[in-house]
């Protein structure tokens, strides 16, 4: 990886080893996606020098995967690092980032990349301003903090934004990691974060809420009964699109909703909403895609607008 004049130092250091651009990694945040990254980066021929962690459960990970690292403060980590990763919470991520400037650090020359989906670069403006070489390197992701999330990173997307000089920069970081870079302008961070967030955290939220009423409708094995179903939804969703719509709300059978929500009403009311914001967006999307006929969607959507009254 041929990375721009923040990686000289790193480039020197490595020319008696095998990769011939070997990196300073140092990591601010080593939670799960940070020391994730970190790993995959180890393992892609870079080297993890240094690490801020604060936390009991931070430092004794830092140990574990990094034990040639040393745990220092984010500046010191700063200083001995081509690449700073901010793997840290996305509501503290502006805060550090301002910290880091107003308090002198030497950021210039340094590639310095947040994992955070809903921010771009320009949280990292102050750093930039004094020559820091700002990236977003988002994995698309979810981490547990077990083995195999490096082994899961393998053929993952990475939501990345950078100015373009950089843009090859974190492509190279990206396919090093085993992922598939795929650009997202800095306008767009929002828009992207929110359907991803949409996807897989309220996927959970459905399918446990529907595990909880099935249970409760006496079903011993709620998962079991679910899972063919569920991976049956999730590949048609991929694979067709709208044409994979089924059921009673995209078949506009509005007598069979009608009980749902009776059912619903009575047994787990805190789930009547959703319920009917879900089915009005599904019977809008079936409307549109030609699969509920005008008439069937007139009949549900009164159905669904009686509900919450």
């Amino acid at each position: 990886m041929n990375v721009a004049s923040g990686a000289g130092d790193a480039r020197a250091a490595g020319e008696a080893d095998e990769h011939p651009a070997r990196l300073r990694v140092g990591i601010i945040g080593p939670g799960r996606a940070g020391t994730a990254l970190g790993v995959a980066l180890t393992q892609a021929g870079h080297v993890v020098t240094a690490v801020a962690a604060v936390s009991d459960a931070s430092v004794r990970r830092a140990h574990e995967h990094f034990p040639a690292a040393t745990i220092a403060e984010p500046a010191d980590v700063i200083a001995g690092a081509d690449l700073v990763l901010l793997t840290v919470p996305d509501d503290s991520l502006p805060g550090l980032v301002s910290g880091l400037a107003a308090t002198g650090a030497t950021v210039g020359g340094r590639l310095l990349a947040h994992t955070s989906g809903r921010y771009g670069t320009a949280v990292l403006d102050p750093a930039a301003r004094l020559g820091a070489l700002p990236l977003a390197l988002h994995p698309v992701m979810t981490f547990t903090g077990r083995s195999d999330d490096v082994p899961r990173m393998r053929g993952i997307s990475f939501g990345i934004t950078a100015p373009d000089p950089l843009r090859p920069v974190a492509e190279a970081l990206v396919i090093e990691m085993g992922g598939e870079p795929v650009f997202i302008a800095e306008e767009n961070r929002g828009l992207y974060h929110a359907a991803l967030a949409s996807a897989a955290n309220h996927l959970v939220t459905l399918v446990t809420e529907s595990c909880d009423l099935l249970e409760a409708a006496g079903a011993h094995d709620p998962a079991r009964m679910l899972s063919p179903l569920l991976f049956a939804a999730l590949d048609n969703a991929l694979r067709l699109g709208d044409a994979g719509l089924t059921g009673p709300v995209a078949r506009g059978d509005a007598g069979t909703v009608a009980r749902h929500l009776a059912a619903l009403r009575d047994a787990a009311p805190e789930a009547l909403a959703v319920y009917v914001v879900l089915a009005r967006l599904t019977a809008d999307r079936a409307l549109a895609a030609g699969l509920l006929a005008p008439p069937d969607a007139e009949r549900l959507l009164g159905v669904l607008s009686g509900a919450l009254r």
